[in-house]
């Protein structure tokens, strides 16, 4: 008995329920649908205000501004480079396994996606780069805008840096009030059960796994590529620095389960910057990395995007050469950027990305409606497991993660290892 009051064992508890009552009674996934959006309301309440005093703390006390914008250029840089190999992985499975050959389009239903093929046309993928810029704080806070507040927090932060020893007290009451919150999330935390049931009693009650078996190939394609991402190319990050990728994933197991049944990357945001800050990573790494990565280092997002455009490409037998490929994930590393901050963003994307593109049918998208809910699963936990890993790997790289801590909570040592850069 003494498992149950874990809470991963409470969360895959909730999970199991909520497929086994979803599939026989799936009347009841409005009850759900209410569940798991009310505890992501919960955990999204917090989100603001955790990322602007961790962030702000971290840069005031960093004493080195210079660092900290180190710290950022190399996760943009860090993030750049691990979309385009999420991408070109995708773009390689995608053509070795082929889920699009065979696939019949005889009962496509158009009417479903002419709303996300209409708002891809609208999009200029430049607003989204303007918008990051706050015009109003107060209003960036309320709709809980994550990179106008990280943008508002970076500031706030350098401004308390340059004002010296007059700044100290501010960044003092912050430090408590941020101690307040983690305790307001720590009993929110409790609820990752409940909102886990939820979640997934929503989607199998409303989807049913009957979908699942017209596009399973594509699904298991779309597992398999995430799986080699996560386990090989982040594997081999965390190993260059002498870290393991399973200890991690061991490490924030909850998480990862929390994710599972929510299909939702955000309702985790906040307990991984706890965690990660537990973990040892100094509050400058982690109020920088997580904020920017849940916009900018989309790897699951990256591998459903290349993915999706050859295996509709596959589906409506249209040949492309290596050049044309290579075309598609340089659009792609442009117009994916701002999929972070949109509602539907997968097939806003895929919508604009067609249209820029001209030579695949953007009617393939109906195809992709059955599924999305499912492939968003793996696609949240992807993203999150790409951000902790970041998180981690520049911590490490910039002699701001605490290996004795790090050993003794994630690593399972004792032994104290010398950080190396």
């Amino acid at each position: 008995m003494k498992y149950l009051k874990q809470l991963y064992v409470q969360v895959l508890i909730g999970v199991v329920l909520g497929i086994a009552i979803g599939y026989f009674f799936p009347s009841l996934n409005g009850t759900g649908k209410i569940i798991s959006e009310a505890y992501i309301s919960l955990i999204k309440m917090l989100i603001a205000p955790l990322i602007f005093f961790t962030a702000t703390i971290g840069i005031a006390s960093s004493g080195n501004l210079g660092k900290a914008g180190r710290i950022g250029g190399k996760a943009i840089l860090y993030f750049e480079i691990a979309s385009t190999v999420a991408m070109f992985l995708g773009v390689m499975i995608v053509n070795i396994l082929k889920p699009g050959v065979g696939i019949s389009t005889q009962n496509l239903s158009l009417g479903s996606i002419e709303s996300f093929v209409q708002t891809g046309k609208e999009v200029k993928w430049i607003d989204f780069f303007i918008h990051i810029i706050p015009s109003n704080v107060i209003d960036s806070f309320a709709k809980g805008d994550i990179l106008q507040v990280l943008v508002f927090s970076v500031l706030f932060g350098i401004g308390l840096n340059k004002i010296g020893d007059a700044g100290k007290s501010v960044v003092a009451t912050f430090g408590k009030i941020n101690k307040v919150l983690f305790e307001v999330l720590n009993m929110i935390t409790l609820l990752s059960p409940l909102g886990a049931f939820g979640g997934i009693l929503y989607t199998v009650g409303k989807f049913g796994f009957a979908t699942l078996f017209v596009l399973g190939k594509l699904m298991l394609t779309f597992y398999l590529a995430a799986i080699i991402f996560i386990f090989l190319v982040l594997g081999l990050v965390m190993r260059y620095y002498k870290l393991s990728i399973l200890k991690l994933l061991a490490y924030i197991k909850e998480e990862i389960l929390i994710v599972a049944g929510s299909f939702s990357s955000e309702s985790v945001l906040s307990n991984l910057m706890y965690k990660l800050e537990e973990a040892g990573c100094e509050a400058s790494v982690v109020g920088l990395v997580i904020p920017t990565g849940y916009s900018f280092n989309l790897d699951g997002t990256s591998i459903y995007l290349s993915m999706s455009m050859l295996f509709i490409a596959q589906v409506f037998n249209v040949p492309l050469d290596v050049w044309q490929q290579l075309t598609i994930v340089g659009v792609l590393m442009i117009t994916s950027k701002g999929a972070g901050g949109i509602t539907g963003s997968g097939f806003i994307v895929l919508a604009s990305s067609l249209a820029a593109i001209k030579i695949i049918p953007v009617e393939g998208l109906a195809l992709l409606i059955g599924v999305d809910r499912f492939m968003s699963q793996c696609r949240a936990l992807t993203n999150m497991i790409g951000n902790t890993v970041a998180t981690v790997v520049i911590a490490r790289n910039e002699n701001m993660l605490d290996m004795a801590v790090y050993n003794k909570m994630v690593e399972g040592k004792t032994v104290v290892v010398e950080s190396t850069s």
